[in-house]
């Protein structure tokens, strides 16, 4: 049995859920939480990183990694593309999303989420407003050039979409939405992948997780 080990809510755990889904593969999770400094977790991400993933006698850590190795292990419904240069590009935009996007998208989060509900504290304004008006206008430009006008980047819905959109779900927890007027590629794009058969149940099960 495939046992999952993360807090629904992370972009880089829902990355890992989605996979599982698209692959129809059974799975356990623990809800763990990140840098919990649980002895018993360490010894499974010495890191203390979520996601890691035990399936019989191995046990590894990073979405990345763990989506890689799900797709060797179970080839059958693929969630990189086939070709190759196609596939470069689905894990330059992956590691794109896991990065920049990730980084400043979990800024918004963390300011205007995480930081009233869990620390008690005003979140820093000034900090999200230059997020949102300097540092993720030039990505937004550049992902509004990457996607299609309709369906997905590489056809069918893979890694590559996921990863995409995954941070701005987080983003949106905290009442930040792409703009749909500047950017009507990417926003209409993020619809499409959250509305998709497999994403849209697990978004809604992480929402009632989240209380939203």
């Amino acid at each position: 049995m495939i046992i999952l080990h993360g807090n629904s809510a992370s972009p880089y755990v829902r990355k890992v859920l989605a996979v599982l889904a698209l692959k129809s593969l059974p799975y356990e999770q623990t809800q763990q939480m990140p840098f919990s400094k649980d002895a018993e977790f360490q010894k499974i991400s010495p890191l203390g990183k979520i996601p890691a993933l035990q399936d019989g006698d191995l046990t590894i850590c990073d979405s990345t990694v763990i989506c890689e190795y799900l797709e060797d292990a179970y080839p059958d419904v693929a969630v990189y593309p086939q070709n190759i240069k196609d596939k470069a590009k689905a894990r330059w935009l992956e590691e794109l999303s896991g990065s920049r996007v990730t980084e400043l998208a979990s800024g918004i989060f963390f300011q205007r989420f995480m930081r009233p509900m869990a620390f008690k504290q005003e979140p820093d304004e000034e900090l999200v407003s230059k997020i949102i008006n300097k540092q993720l206008p030039p990505i937004l430009d550049y992902l509004e050039s990457q996607v299609p006008a309709e369906g997905f980047i590489f056809g069918s819905l893979t890694l590559a979409d996921i990863s995409l959109v995954s941070p701005f779900i987080n983003a949106g927890y905290a009442n930040y939405q792409v703009d749909a007027e500047r950017w009507p590629r990417f926003s209409a794009f993020m619809q499409r992948v959250k509305a998709h058969e497999v994403m849209s149940p697990l978004l809604a099960k992480e929402a009632k997780m989240m209380g939203m």
